[in-house]
């Protein structure tokens, strides 16, 4: 059967697609150009409204695969996993490509794995290898000190999963047209053997880390865990969530979820704030397409320094207070100033 398509796995959380999706659709867009095939978006959910689905085509897929039930509500890895094998066996895709999210980091190695097909996971650079098509898989490696680029020349389809934020979603085109195609599946994709009972909502933080136009991010320069308080404080003040640095989680100051990185969350608010983190790779890489950032440190020659856009040298825990009052100053002459 002759290989065709690029498909990207599209996420959809109570019948609304993510973000992630349109980054996908970004990414894919160029591979597919250089194929000269589709693009095609692969959607599962339930009862999704026709507009977030037209918003595929919108965002850049040539066709989207609308396969809805009810055991695909809500994320389960062997339905989700028999429907897309199924899809791969019915339309032969050469490229498959999902987020790097807790659904694409499960389910495409469950469906590599049913296909005896390549994978490679956490990619930040995709493209296509002159002369042979092969899709060049690019992602950090040895803790992120060196990159690496990976292919598949035989086992198909090719399949990598990408890091969420790595890429800004595809600009909207309401100009676009494309097909919405809903597959029939045989029962046996919409089988498992787990159920959903509940979802416990992560409540650490009021606004979401991935979310937030502004993170202030703490280091082992804050000096200990006590000293966290001033960076959830102007966090506060400034609207933002808090984010970390890995060496700080693994000592136990704050939990996994605030973790920026390699091995945590990837950021892209218009304001990153550097507390005390010294600018290894492995945090660089998770936060180095922020729009501003601002990073404060006691040693002048921090890795930091050279990739901020304003640096303030000297011991965060004397320049944070004086920092958090100012700008509670600020606020309050702006309410004043409003009231008048």
């Amino acid at each position: 059967m002759e290989l065709n398509e690029v498909w990207v796995l599209a996420e959809q959380k109570n019948g609304i697609i993510q973000t992630v999706s349109y980054e996908l659709l970004n990414r894919a867009r160029s591979l597919a150009d250089k194929l000269n095939v589709s693009l095609a978006a692969v959607l599962m959910g339930y009862d999704i409204p026709a507009d977030e689905v037209q918003e595929l085509i919108y965002r850049g897929a040539d066709k989207v695969y609308l396969i809805e039930h009810e055991v695909l509500k809500d994320f389960l890895v062997e339905p989700y996993s028999s429907v897309l094998c199924y899809m791969i066996d019915t339309y032969n895709p050469q490229i498959v490509i999902a987020g790097a999210t807790s659904t694409g980091r499960t389910v495409l190695p469950h469906v590599a794995m049913r296909k005896r097909a390549g994978l490679t996971a956490d990619c930040t650079i995709l493209d296509i290898e002159e002369g042979t098509g092969n899709l060049l898989q690019t992602r950090p490696a040895i803790g992120g000190n060196i990159l690496a680029t990976i292919k598949t020349p035989e086992a198909r389809p090719q399949m990598a999963t990408v890091r969420p934020h790595s890429m800004k979603p595809a600009p909207r085109d309401t100009g676009r047209t494309g097909e919405i195609i809903k597959p029939v599946l045989p029962d046996g994709c919409l089988v498992s053997r787990v159920k959903k009972l509940d979802f416990i909502e992560d409540e650490s933080q009021g606004i979401s880390l991935q979310q937030a136009d502004v993170v202030v991010a703490g280091g082992r320069g804050v000096g200990k865990a006590e000293n966290f308080k001033y960076i959830e404080e102007l966090a506060k003040v400034l609207g933002g969530a808090v984010g970390a640095s890995r060496d700080v989680v693994d000592r136990g100051w704050i939990t996994y979820p605030h973790q920026v990185g390699l091995s945590g969350k990837t950021v892209t608010p218009k304001l990153y704030m550097a507390i005390g983190i010294s600018g290894a790779i492995q945090h660089i890489a998770g936060m180095q397409t922020s729009e501003t950032i601002v990073a404060i440190n006691k040693d002048p020659d921090a890795q930091i320094f050279k990739l901020a856009d304003f640096g303030i040298v000297g011991d965060a825990m004397d320049i944070l207070p004086v920092l958090i009052e100012k700008l509670k100053q600020c606020a309050a002459q702006r309410e004043q100033e409003a009231v008048k």
